[in-house]
């Protein structure tokens, strides 16, 4: 397996900043921290089973690919916005350097929006899982790509229901599906971009669907309109992942109803 690049250096720096925080605080007193904490647990999953069409929205600031995409300075006032559009849950880009994100956009987020958050970065380390836990998460993404093989990946796995937070699996082609199902994986997102390339094809969730089985099964990246959505939605997707399209919308809440086809 070939990690792409730009996926091996941002895993590499992650593991860096873990290396540095388990200096300030150990894996021990993290997760009795994190169990003070209200469990979350199963309210993700639960919040994509629902019979609309269940929207992830995302608080993004930038990414690799495209730079800059908005200039979020208040999290939570894109949090409430989400929520009045209908989001089903909101996932929050915690990696610090090319996404601008940070723990504490999903703390924020956690503490004050009744919806289950997703936290979003290069989760590659134990201790990432339980952070998220600490900070109020309700799951955690877990790129297959990242994982050496099967085992690892389910390591995690069983890591997030030691937490008590839920997974959400990203793949991007069969052999990392079937990994991830071989691993235990039972919320599945198929990632529409070539972490190569970085080019979108939006048939890739239509053309695996079929092999996912009946877990929840979630659209990722280049989903731009309602028409995107719908097409999401009716190859069998029980959720979509939004954030570039949603974070840089003059008005998120109507770009958010037009994902869920509800009339403004």
């Amino acid at each position: 397996m070939t990690v792409p690049s730009i996926l091996a250096k941002i895993a590499d720096e992650r593991r860096a900043d873990v290396r540095r925080n388990r200096m300030r605080k150990s894996l021990d007193h993290l997760c009795a921290e994190a169990r003070q904490k209200p469990s979350n647990h199963r309210w993700f999953a639960r919040a994509l089973e629902q019979p609309n069409r269940s929207v992830i929205a995302e608080i993004k600031r930038a990414s690799p690919s495209r730079g800059d995409i908005a200039g979020i300075t208040d999290p939570l006032e894109l949090a409430n916005l989400y929520r009045t559009g209908g989001a089903s849950a909101i996932s929050v880009l915690t990696e610090p350097r090319h996404f601008k994100g940070s723990l504490e956009d999903l703390e924020m987020v956690s503490q004050s929006i009744a919806l289950p958050t997703l936290r979003k970065d290069f989760i590659i380390d134990p201790y990432q899982i339980w952070e998220a836990r600490a900070a109020g998460a309700a799951a955690v993404l877990l790129i297959a790509a990242l994982f050496e093989d099967r085992d690892e990946l389910a390591a995690m796995i069983r890591t997030c229901d030691a937490a008590e937070v839920d997974h959400l699996v990203e793949v991007h082609d069969e052999a990392e599906l079937d990994r991830s199902l071989e691993a235990g994986a039972f919320v599945v997102g198929v990632n529409h971009r070539n972490l190569h390339t970085f080019e979108i094809d939006l048939t890739l969730f239509s053309r695996l669907r079929p092999k996912m089985g009946d877990v929840i099964a979630v659209a990722e990246s280049g989903i731009h309109s309602g028409e995107d959505a719908a097409r999401m939605f009716d190859a069998g997707a029980d959720a979509i992942l939004v954030g570039e399209h949603l974070a840089s919308a003059d008005d998120p809440v109507a770009a958010l109803r037009r994902l869920r086809g509800v009339d403004e």
